[in-house]
C-alpha cells in the first residue's frame, strides 16, 4: 500500500487532497481549488471602466527593497484557477476511483472530467454532489463578468503567467503564483465553462447515506445492514463534541450584526460555508425581532433559489437533532418561513430589477464568495468599504490584508472569525477506539499529538508529495462455511511445518473480509494434476535417478545470457539428457519422450507438492 500527501490544503475552503495505492488500484481524494488565490487578481472596476495599469503595460521594476505595495499591483487579467500543484505529475489515466469528500472538494473536478484520458469511477454522496453543482455552476457564472470585461484569452498562456512578469510581482504575490521557491506554475489553470460542469456531473456516481457500491459494478452489491454497534459507536462521536464554542460565536456575530445596523450601517457576510450560513440568517432574524428592528436580510447568489430548497430536503449532511425535524415534518431551517414572511428575500443578481425595487438600506446580505473577488460581493462592498457604521464579516483562511486592497481606504468595520472544520483534536482518540487501526498516518504538522501506550497502532508521519509505502498489516483471512471446510485434504510438508490443501471455487471480498462461496467441494485428489514448487536438491535427484537406473553428472554451477545462475545435470545413460535446474524453474531437454517423462517423475519425487 502507498499513500502520498499531493495537497495539506489550508483548511474548509481548500481541503486536502491525497492518492491512496492498494492491491493495484489508485484511489484520489478530492480535487479542491484554491479560491483565497484568486486576491491576486483584481476585481472588475467599478463601471467597467479602464483598470489602473493593464496586462500590456510597463511593469515597473521594483528596488531590492520592497516598498509596500498597493491596489495597482494586482493582476488586471480574467483570473486562472490556483488547483493541486502536484496532481498534475500524476497521469490521469492512472487514477482508478475518486472520492469526493465534500462540495469544496470537487470544485477542480472539471478540469479532470475534461480530460481524454481520465476514465475513473467518481462517486460522492448525494448531498455533496448536488450541493457541489451548484457551488459549479454559481463559480461559473460569477467568472463571467470578467470574461465580458476582459474578452476571450489570445492564448493558452497569459501574459502575466511569463516568468518576466511575475519576477517584478511584491513578493506576497509572487510567493501566491510561483510557490516560495518560485518555481510553480503548473497548478493554475483557466476556468471551465458550463458545459464541462454539465458533462462533469454526468459522470458522478452518487450514494446514499451508508450505501455500498462496487468499483467494477461487474457483482450485485451485498445487502449490508451497518451493524448496531458500529453505527451507534460512530453516532456517539458526535455526542463528545458540545457546541457551546461554536454557539458562542455565532452568537457574537449576531450581536455584530444587530449593533451595525442599529447605528445605520448595512452588514455583508460573503461566506462560502453554506451550514454557517443559514444558522446565522436564522439566528440574525431572530435576534432582530427580539430587538424590534424591522431590517430586510438578501439572500443574493445565482443558485440562492435552489440552494435553499435543496438544503430543507437533504437530511444526511446535517446534526441528529434537525434530521429529526424532517421526520416529525418540520423543515429543516427556518429559511422556509422567513421567506413567506418576507423577512429575508432572495435575488439572483445583485443588478436584478426585483432587487432594486426591492433594495432598503440598511440591510444584512449574505453571498456566498471565497476569496471578494467574484460576484455580489465586490459591488456590495464598494458601495459600503467607506461607511464605519457598516460591517463586514470574513471567515478565516483568507489573507484579509491582500483581500481588502481594492477597496482601500476601508472604513467599513472587519469581523474575522473562524468555524470548526472537520473534528477537534480532543475528538481523535475516541474515533481511533472505534475504528481500531493498524496504522494511522498523520501529517507532520501534528507531531505534538501524542496517544496512550493502550492504543495498540504504529503511528507514521508524512508531509507533502513524499510517498509513504505501508507494508501489509497481516495475513489474509478467509471465512470458511464449516460443512466445506471438514472435507478438505492437507497434506503436511515437512520442509516449511505447515499443512495445505487444495480446492477450486470463487473468492469475495466484502467489508474489508475474504469470503469463501458456499458451494465449492475440494478437488478430487485422483483426478487433479500434481502442483509442485521449489528448486530440486541435488543429491536427492541423483539418488531418485538412480533407482531408476540412469546415470548423469553434474555440469557445474553457470551464468546464462540473463545472468541468473543455474547448475546443469548431464544424463549419459540410457540415453543422453540435460537438466537445467534455476532458482524458480527446472528444465528437461531431450528428444526421447520416454526418458524425460521418467526424469520428471525423478524430479517431482523429490519436490514438494500437492
Amino acid at each position: 500500500m502507498k499513500f502520498t500527501c499531493l495537497s495539506k490544503g489550508g483548511g474548509f475552503h481548500f481541503p486536502p487532497c491525497h492518492i491512496l495505492e492498494i492491491s493495484g488500484f489508485r484511489i484520489l481524494f478530492d480535487v479542491p481549488l484554491d479560491l483565497s488565490a484568486l486576491t491576486i487578481f483584481s476585481p472588475i472596476p467599478i463601471g467597467f471602466e479602464e483598470p489602473l495599469c493593464s496586462p500590456e503595460s510597463d511593469i515597473p521594476i521594483r528596488q531590492e527593497i520592497e516598498t509596500p505595495f498597493s491596489a495597482k499591483d494586482l493582476i488586471y487579467s480574467e483570473p486562472w484557477y490556483k488547483t493541486v500543484e502536484s496532481l498534475h505529475l500524476w497521469k490521469e489515466s492512472s487514477i482508478d476511483v475518486l472520492l469526493i469528500s465534500s462540495p469544496m472538494g470537487m470544485l477542480g473536478l472539471p478540469f479532470l472530467t475534461r480530460m481524454k484520458g481520465f476514465s475513473a469511477k467518481i462517486c460522492a454522496t448525494e448531498a455533496t454532489a448536488r450541493i457541489g453543482q451548484l457551488m459549479l455552476e454559481d463559480l461559473v457564472t460569477m467568472h463571467m463578468e470578467f470574461r465580458q470585461f476582459y474578452g476571450a484569452e489570445e492564448s493558452n498562456f497569459p501574459q502575466w503567467m511569463r516568468w518576466q512578469d511575475v519576477a517584478h510581482l511584491p513578493s506576497a504575490l509572487k510567493e501566491i503564483v510561483s510557490g516560495k521557491d518560485g518555481g510553480k506554475l503548473g497548478g493554475w489553470m483557466p476556468l471551465y465553462s458550463a458545459v464541462d460542469v454539465k458533462n462533469c456531473m454526468q459522470k458522478v456516481h452518487t450514494l446514499k447515506y451508508l450505501e455500498e457500491t462496487c468499483y467494477n459494478d461487474d457483482r450485485e452489491n451485498e445487502d449490508h445492514d451497518p451493524s448496531t454497534n458500529d453505527s451507534a459507536s460512530l453516532r456517539s462521536l458526535t455526542d463528545i463534541d458540545d457546541n457551546s464554542e461554536e454557539s458562542e460565536k455565532l452568537s457574537f456575530v449576531c450581536a455584530c450584526a444587530v449593533d451595525a445596523v442599529k447605528t445605520g450601517g448595512s452588514v455583508l457576510i460573503p461566506m462560502y460555508r453554506i451550514g454557517i450560513l443559514l444558522q446565522l440568517l436564522e439566528q440574525i432574524s431572530a435576534s432582530l425581532d427580539s430587538s424590534n428592528l424591522k431590517v430586510p436580510i438578501y439572500f443574493i447568489s445565482s443558485v440562492a433559489e435552489e440552494l435553499l430548497a435543496l438544503t430543507n430536503i437533504i437530511p444526511e449532511w446535517l446534526c441528529r437533532e434537525r434530521q429529526e425535524k424532517l421526520f416529525s415534518g418540520e423543515p429543516l431551517f427556518s429559511h422556509v418561513e422567513l421567506v413567506k414572511e418576507e423577512k429575508v428575500h432572495v435575488f439572483a443578481a445583485v443588478h436584478s430589477p426585483e432587487l432594486l425595487t426591492n433594495w432598503q438600506e440598511p440591510c444584512i446580505v449574505f453571498s456566498p464568495s471565497g476569496s471578494l473577488r467574484l460576484g455580489p460581493v465586490v459591488h456590495l462592498l464598494r458601495h459600503w468599504c467607506g461607511d464605519q457604521n457598516s460591517l463586514l464579516v470574513l471567515e478565516n483562511g483568507i489573507d484579509a490584508e491582500l483581500a481588502l486592497l481594492p477597496f482601500k481606504p476601508m472604513a467599513m468595520k472587519v469581523l474575522q472569525c473562524s468555524f470548526l472544520s472537520g473534528i477537534k483534536l480532543r475528538e481523535v482518540q475516541p474515533l481511533l477506539e472505534v475504528l481500531q487501526p493498524k496504522v494511522v498516518a498523520l501529517p507532520e504538522d501534528l507531531k505534538k499529538i501524542c496517544f496512550p501506550t493502550s492504543m495498540l497502532f504504529s503511528v507514521l508521519r508524512y508531509t507533502e508529495n513524499e510517498t509513504l509505502i505501508i507494508s501489509s498489516l497481516k495475513s489474509s483471512e478467509v471465512e470458511i462455511p464449516m460443512d466445506l471446510a471438514t472435507q478438505f485434504n492437507f497434506k503436511k510438508l515437512k520442509q516449511e511445518h505447515i499443512s495445505v490443501t487444495r480446492l477450486k471455487g470463487d473468492l469475495t471480498i466484502g467489508h474489508g473480509k475474504h469470503h469463501l462461496l458456499s458451494g465449492n467441494k475440494p478437488t478430487d485428489l485422483k483426478c487433479r494434476h500434481i502442483m509442485h514448487w521449489g528448486s530440486p536438491d541435488i543429491e536427492r535427484l541423483f539418488a531418485a535417478l538412480s533407482k531408476m537406473g540412469i546415470k548423469g553428472t553434474v555440469g557445474g554451477g553457470t551464468m546464462d545470457a540473463e545472468s541468473e545462475n543455474f547448475s546443469q545435470v548431464q544424463i549419459t545413460e540410457p540415453s543422453r539428457a540435460c537438466i537445467e535446474i534455476r532458482a524458480t524453474s527446472t528444465v528437461i531437454i531431450t528428444i526421447d519422450e520416454n526418458l524425460a517423462s521418467r526424469i520428471s517423475d525423478a524430479i517431482c519425487s523429490v519436490l514438494a507438492g500437492i
